[in-house]
């Protein structure tokens, strides 16, 4: 879409993780071939594959596409039985299952409760420790499973085992570390006047895309962590935010995409 909509000289420049989503888009874009270049990696290597504010746009799709989320071999979801693994990419060594069967209480709590947003996470970290004792955990149903007896379902829609699950992949893929390297990395190729568009799914990342924006769109550097405003250092800001909230999908697009229903558009654009 991006490429149909731009000049007929427009150049897509695009990378992942995973090497199926690459292969996958490379034949959707063969259509544009000489207009695009795919790498597989994480976008905070950008800045030594491409020349630094040479871009006019930037678009940070976050988290993973439905066609991963789907497939039971990866070990993503809880509606499909299959190995607790959750890597992006099979050059990763850390799996799903080696954190759940090795990780201790404190750091599956802290796994759950941080990176997926799940308040009950100690006590489904201590359903976890009681149970390998017994057996080890190797697929996602029996994850579900113990974590459905764990907590109870107290939201209409939502399964007991959504927060533990995308915490578990934001730890094994280190997401939280890859997203903060990467917004300064992407940021650096952009033009002056370009714009970044960033989609989160989740609140914690989103707080890390507000984080960005705000250090960026503010006239000083803070002298400390605590921001004493008698230590501020004035400099120009760096961008601006073009909307003043995130964009929602409307209910049209849930209803067409339910998967979308915690999407959030945030765009800065660089001065």
């Amino acid at each position: 879409a991006i490429l149909s909509a731009s000049a007929r000289d427009g150049w897509l420049f695009g990378c992942d993780r995973d090497p199926a989503a690459v292969a996958a888009t490379r034949e959707r874009l063969q259509a544009f071939a000489g207009r695009f270049e795919l790498r597989e990696g994480d976008f905070v290597n950008v800045t030594a594959w491409v020349a630094l504010a040479s871009f006019d746009g930037v678009l940070a799709d976050l988290g993973i596409s439905s066609v991963q989320l789907d497939d039971p071999a990866r070990g993503f979801s809880f509606t499909h039985d299959g190995p607790l693994d959750m890597r992006l990419s099979p050059k990763q060594t850390l799996t799903a299952a080696q954190l759940v069967n090795e990780a201790d209480e404190h750091e599956l709590a802290r796994i759950f409760w941080q990176l997926g947003g799940e308040r009950a996470g100690r006590r489904v970290a201590r359903a976890i420790i009681r149970e390998r004792a017994h057996q080890q955990l190797t697929t996602t149903s029996q994850l579900a499973a113990l974590i459905a007896r764990a907590i109870p379902r107290v939201e209409r829609g939502i399964h007991p085992a959504t927060r533990c699950f995308l915490g578990l992949r934001r730890a094994v893929n280190d997401e939280a570390e890859a997203l903060d390297r990467g917004l300064p990395a992407a940021w650096q190729i952009l033009k002056p006047g370009g714009r970044m568009a960033i989609i989160s799914f989740h609140s914690a990342e989103d707080r890390q895309v507000k984080e960005f924006g705000r250090a960026l769109a503010r006239d000083y550097v803070a002298g400390s962590d605590a921001d004493v405003p008698e230590l501020r250092r004035p400099r120009p800001a760096q961008a601006r935010w073009v909307n003043r909230k995130a964009i929602r999908p409307s209910a049209a697009e849930v209803a067409a995409n339910p998967r979308a229903r915690s999407a959030q558009l945030r765009v800065l654009e660089k001065r």
